[in-house]
């Protein structure tokens, strides 16, 4: 099964993933993106990825 990963080092809390797919992001207390189900279907995760500006987000597995 595929995992989405946050690398919360190139992380700069800019926010998109999370207006993108509230669903399966969130921004921690620090303002960093995490994630919060990553079984979520309710968005286009590739979509999500694509519009990360420092591509922290992947797909593991």
């Amino acid at each position: 099964m595929a995992k989405i990963v946050v690398d919360e080092e190139k992380c700069v809390g800019c926010g998109l993933c999370v207006n993108n797919c509230p669903d399966c992001f969130e921004l921690n207390d620090e303002g960093i993106a995490k994630v919060k189900n990553s079984d979520c279907d309710s968005c286009d995760i590739n979509d999500t990825i694509s519009q990360c500006p420092v591509e922290a987000i992947t797909v593991e597995g």
